[in-house]
């Protein structure tokens, strides 16, 4: 029975990993705006998503074990990339794409860098969801913030935390 339970909550979040964001591009697409979203929010995570995936291949985990990290990456690429267009500015998304593509090559240059952004990942992670926090705080205005993508991400760090 355990095991089924672990298998039904690793496809579970697999599932609701592929339309974790979706819920938010939508919200951000038919607002046209990408107002309530923090950007230092949204690279913060996209960081950690990108360390997290690089950590996985560089130590040949089961490609089940990570799945959902390019699928979660996918996603945040495409809301920044709305996040930048509907703020006016699509050119100066270039410069973070051309960061996370040479992180993912300078990562694995020595396992210590590796090992040591690993082990910051949760840190990053918890900022991630901090500056969006503080945003919304600072503001006053959670403009297209999906209620639905924050719930859906409760469940998918509460099933990691248990399988963790």
């Amino acid at each position: 029975m355990e095991k089924l339970l672990l298998l039904f909550c690793n496809w579970s979040t697999l599932g609701v990993c592929a339309a974790l964001k979706l819920p938010q591009i939508s919200a951000v697409l038919a607002a046209r705006s990408a107002r309530g979203i923090s950007l230092p929010s949204l690279l913060l995570e996209l960081a950690g998503f990108l360390v997290f995936l690089r950590y996985q291949c560089y130590y040949e985990y089961p490609l089940l074990t990570y799945l959902e990290y390019p699928i979660l990456i996918a996603q945040d690429v495409l809301l920044l990339l709305c996040a930048f267009h509907f703020n006016g500015n699509v050119k100066g998304a270039a410069p973070y794409m051309a960061v996370c593509v040479a992180s993912w090559f300078v990562l694995p240059l020595q396992k210590w860098i590796i090992d040591l952004a690993m082990n910051l990942s949760t840190f990053i992670s918890v900022a991630s969801k901090f500056a969006q926090l503080q945003y919304l705080w600072k503001t006053r205005d959670s403009g297209t913030v999906s209620a639905l993508t924050w719930s859906l991400a409760a469940y998918t760090c509460a099933r990691s935390f248990r399988n963790g």
